[in-house]
């Protein structure tokens, strides 16, 4: 790194201040995280939070410098719901994958705030909790016989379906949480517009009327399998290749 260039400033990279006072990092995290999930991102402050805690916002300073070191605390504490894979054998690999495929997907799911900071480009997450998870899917495609220099590139590829996919469920499922409908309720709304709007489009009729007596829920699921079945489908060959 040049001398006349400056670190990436991150709460991960500097040393943690002593603690002084009843009120911890920890328990600052855990309010935030109510506050993301029940409120959504744009209502995070550091005075509402302070609110929240009975605790004045420069109390808050003591443990963050500003809004995005308390982001990164939070995504990471999210990060620790996930279960890190254990190293699986060349014939495993696969299985082990979707499962932390999948279990990225619930979480992201769980907390739909989170989505858009998984998803900024060139954002790097450097708390313990998602080193690890990245550790662990790294590990796994080496373990499934990918070079050094692929494996990087394998989980960046299953990471970014993973994230689009849940990244548009989350801003759908947000929609529907907002408007006060189930997402059944919401879907039946929607279809007499839908059938109106696609009576010279026979292809997207004959879709949809296929699926339109399955659960919502059951056809993410589903068309989320089959993305990620036909993303490992394309790394799989590559292995043969």
């Amino acid at each position: 790194m040049p001398a006349d260039e400056k670190p990436i400033a991150s709460v991960w990279t500097r040393p943690r201040r002593p603690q002084r006072e009843l009120l911890t990092r920890e328990q600052i995290v855990a309010a935030a995280i109510e506050l993301l999930d029940l409120e959504g991102i744009e209502a995070l402050s550091m005075r509402k939070l302070g609110t929240r805690l009975n605790a004045a916002a420069t109390s808050l300073y003591r443990h963050v410098t500003n809004k995005d070191e308390l982001i990164e605390l939070v995504v990471d504490d999210v990060y620790g719901e996930l279960e890190v894979p254990a190293v699986a054998d060349r014939a495993e690999w696969r299985a082990a994958v979707t499962r932390s495929a999948a279990d990225l997907r619930a979480m992201t799911l769980r907390h739909p705030w989170i989505a858009p900071e998984l998803g900024q480009v060139g954002l790097v997450h450097f708390g313990p909790n998602a080193m690890r998870m990245s550790s662990g899917l790294l590990a796994q495609f080496e373990a499934a016989g990918f070079t050094a220099d692929e494996k990087d590139r394998a989980v960046g590829t299953l990471m970014a379906y993973v994230i689009g996919i849940a990244t548009s469920e989350a801003a759908y499922l947000s929609q529907i949480a907002r408007s006060g409908k189930t997402e059944q309720e919401w879907v039946a709304a929607l279809r007499p517009a839908f059938d109106e709007a696609s009576q010279e489009h026979s292809q997207l009729r004959g879709g949809s009327s296929a699926r339109q007596d399955v659960h919502p829920q059951q056809i993410r699921d589903d068309d989320f399998a089959y993305g990620l079945d036909r993303v490992l489908d394309g790394l799989a060959a590559r292995l043969h290749a």
